[in-house]
């Protein structure tokens, strides 16, 4: 009996150390995976100090999916890292992104204006490099000037106007008033705008154009003067629904709500707003993804911060089936018939293979709660409904490159 105990206990021994072996072979064997984070170090202004953007504006999202990729990642001898670069004013993105490649970083995501983003892909592409874009929204990243090495998370300007519009024409406010800002942002939105407006049968009654003159935005003063100007402004307009307001650069849409001449409702850069995403999201179980996010940050999730923390996700997602880091295999997994993503919005997210961008609802916000999301019910398409919101293979400019 004796001698059966120790052999036993000898073959625990003996299993605990190959364990501990097998452990260790796993720990050398693990692969990392580092994915660089490039983004601007200068903040968007804004009028609200509740719409000042948070220094961790992007990357907190992307760092929220990091834990979730290395909580999977654990069981497969993966670990998700995340490298973050912010450019000063007037430095190089392709500089930056020769240092990322240079530390065997070829998955990239970023948050940076169109222009920027263009350079640091150009850069990259010698090395193969395969670029998250999360923050750009123009139109032509998608389009004329669209490139094989980016694939577009945040959505353009055309799928946010689409996404309000659908949601307008279903409640048949049919006439709009549009406002523009005078930056050339603000007139890429206002085309938009403008385009959907065509696309699905309203009409704009009248145009306008609010001038950037500079100047203080808050003062002593300040709410006196906005409540008389912002009347004057808006008098003498013919009959509309809604006042659609195109104004990326926080000049005056925040200022419309409750003080136009009408009694009308402000929509667009201002009051009902498209975005990808809201902090007051709670559906498909948003609730958690929100809460662990607060714990994590101490603020409330945005947009931006949901645009990278969907691009880290593709990242890991895509990693964990094909069992590769490698861009080039990355990008064909997520390019794939059998690709899709989670990401709490009620429809499995996939990407449009003529232009690279991610399919996906848009939310309609007033700020407080989401009131709708769409593509509307009643839209329909032969492939996709989320094809009825931005560009569709037919109308597409792009040629990837």
């Amino acid at each position: 009996m004796g001698s059966l105990k120790r052999s036993f206990l000898e073959a625990i021994a003996a299993a605990a150390m190959l364990l501990a072996l097998a452990a260790d072979a796993a720990a050398v064997d693990t692969a990392e995976i580092k994915i660089g984070y490039l983004r601007r170090a200068e903040q968007m202004p804004a009028i609200s100090l509740l719409d000042v953007a948070a220094p961790d504006a992007g990357l907190a999202g992307a760092e929220l999916a990091i834990a979730d990729n290395n909580t999977t990642g654990r069981f497969l001898n993966q670990k998700f890292s995340v490298t973050d670069v912010k450019l000063g004013p007037g430095e190089d993105p392709a500089a930056a992104v020769q240092r990322l490649g240079g530390e065997g970083i070829s998955l990239v995501v970023t948050d940076l204006p169109a222009d920027a983003l263009l350079k640091a892909a150009d850069a990259g592409r010698a090395r193969g490099m395969l670029f998250f874009n999360a923050g750009a929204a123009d139109d032509a990243l998608r389009g004329e000037d669209c490139r094989a090495g980016i694939v577009h998370i945040a959505p353009p300007r055309s799928m946010l106007a689409d996404g309000l519009a659908q949601y307008l024409v279903w409640k048949q406010w049919l006439k709009w008033v549009l406002v523009s800002g005078s930056h050339p942002e603000d007139k890429l939105f206002a085309a938009a705008l403008k385009r959907a407006a065509t696309r699905f049968g309203a009409k704009i009654v009248e145009e306008k154009e609010f001038e950037d003159k500079g100047g203080a935005r808050q003062t002593d003063s300040g709410l006196a003067e906005v409540q008389r100007q912002i009347p004057l402004f808006t008098q003498g307009l013919p009959d509309y629904d809604v006042l659609l307001a195109a104004d990326e650069n926080a000049v005056f849409a925040a200022y419309l709500p409750y003080r136009t001449k009408a009694a009308r409702p402000v929509a667009g850069s201002a009051g009902l707003s498209p975005a990808s995403w809201d902090p007051s999201m709670e559906q498909w179980g948003a609730t958690q993804l929100q809460n662990r996010f607060v714990k994590q940050f101490s603020r409330r999730m945005r947009p931006l911060d949901m645009q990278a923390w969907t691009a880290v996700r593709m990242i890991g997602e895509a990693v964990t089936r094909t069992k590769s880091a490698e861009a080039r295999q990355v990008r064909d997994y997520i390019l794939g018939a059998s690709f899709e993503l989670a990401a709490f919005k009620g429809r499995a997210l996939t990407v449009r293979s003529w232009d690279l961008q991610l399919r996906q609802p848009i939310l309609l916000s007033d700020g407080k709660n989401v009131v709708s999301i769409s593509p509307q019910q009643g839209f329909l398409h032969p492939v996709s409904e989320l094809d009825t919101l931005g560009y569709d293979k037919p109308e597409t400019k792009c040629v990837l490159k």
